[in-house]
């Protein structure tokens, strides 16, 4: 997703929850009790650890979930196979570009139906990628060298390239993730990895992408202007509340979601649990007492008083025009893919949505986080949903039936 550099997301993302996960907390410390109202089946949460793969983890979780919700059957599948199969097309795209186009380990929501309808899919048991002697992904050298590879590909010195140039890239994944298997059996069947996807009863067709923003016209697909939307795809645009009325709808039939947000916003406490928008600290509503506090403090420590969060509290009013600010001005940015899988409620009757995160266990909620509906509202970039979710009426107003 969101990238400082094309090299710098995976180290900000994992790196991020890495120190955020490191110190398991109490969850009655925190000020917030969650009641889980609707919960949809997920399969376990896994870790992205150090990589930037937030997309493809989101996504496979969200297919395996789709299958357990058609078949009742669970299956672990691997990210890294869809991993692979994007690397090999970014190079292609941006050889083509002559440089000019993202190539990076951030992907979109699209990306993982993408990859299921062009080359199928592969059990994680028979394609882990992990061929490099580490116990989890650790992608930093390989990004590096990949990037590398592509700059040489690509510079303007280059008029000519070798026909070695692909096979020389693809070596570089075999040497880290292994060489894809041809065919494979599972189950005691065989299979390829196209003949394995179409084994299974999920039809990509029935999945949509969907996204509210003004700079275009709601009801039509545009192209979402985010580097890792790389393959240019489409999104249905419709306005805020619509799109959370999508969300709601899926959750309450049942239904899982891609959703892929920002999380920069100081009320992003992953190791504590909750993600809120509170309302800044202003000092002209502050007695006496506080003000003498407040003025004492240096300006680190006003913004981090600013921001201090001890249970639910008044939030920020969102409006689509707040939500289009947000995205023209930087301020709201491509992060994080993550997965919806319920509804929940604070002990004031606040309203959460539960998101299942690929960042290990090894925090409060063993893996999962509860997003406020405020927050899920101003910084919400797109979600994946299967179009069966979408209801009647929007999903008229998008020509989907």
């Amino acid at each position: 997703m969101k990238k400082i550099t094309l090299l710098a997301l995976a180290a900000l993302t994992a790196s991020a929850a890495q120190a955020q996960k490191a110190e398991p907390v109490n969850p009655d410390s925190t000020g917030f009790k969650f009641t889980d109202v609707k919960i949809i089946p997920t399969t376990p949460v896994k870790d992205q650890n150090k990589s930037g793969t937030c997309w493809c983890f989101a996504g496979t979780s969200f297919f395996e979930d789709e299958l357990l919700r058609k078949t009742g059957k669970e299956y672990d599948l691997s990210e890294m196979f869809t991993v692979y199969k994007c690397y090999q097309d970014k190079a292609d795209k941006y050889r083509r570009m002559g440089g000019n186009a993202t190539f990076a380990q951030g992907g979109s929501i699209l990306d993982v139906p993408y990859v299921w309808e062009t080359y199928g899919a592969i059990p994680e048991q028979v394609y882990a990628g992990l061929e490099y002697g580490e116990p989890k992904h650790d992608h930093y050298e390989m990004a590096d060298v990949l990037i590398a590879y592509m700059d040489a590909m690509t510079s303007s010195k280059r008029k000519k390239l070798s026909p070695a140039w692909k096979t020389g890239f693809n070596g570089i994944l075999d040497a880290y993730f292994g060489k894809v298997p041809e065919k494979f059996k599972f189950e005691g069947k065989e299979y390829t990895p196209q003949s394995f996807a179409k084994s299974l009863p999920l039809d990509m067709n029935d999945y949509v992408a969907v996204t509210s923003f003004t700079h275009h016209p709601f009801y039509q697909p545009f192209k979402l202007e985010v580097a890792d939307n790389w393959l240019w795809g489409d999104y249905n645009n419709v306005p805020m509340m619509e799109m959370k009325q999508i969300v709601d709808n899926a959750l309450e039939k049942g239904y899982p979601v891609v959703w892929a947000a920002d999380v920069s916003e100081p009320g992003f406490q992953w190791a504590k649990g909750y993600c809120v928008l509170p309302e800044a600290k202003d000092a002209k509503d502050m007695d006496g007492t506080e003000l003498s506090r407040w003025v004492k403090l240096s300006d680190k420590e006003r913004e981090a008083e600013k921001y201090q969060i001890d249970g639910p509290c008044k939030e920020q009013k969102v409006t689509q025009e707040s939500r289009q600010a947000g995205f023209d001005n930087l301020e709201t940015t491509d992060d994080h893919g993550m997965e919806l899988v319920g509804i929940a409620t604070d002990q004031n009757g606040n309203r959460y949505y539960k998101v299942k995160n690929s960042w290990d266990t090894n925090q409060v909620y063993d893996g999962f986080f509860y997003v406020s509906e405020p927050y899920f509202l101003a910084k919400t970039l797109s979600i994946l949903v299967n179009k069966e979710a979408i209801p009647a009426s929007i999903a008229k107003k998008l020509s989907l039936k």
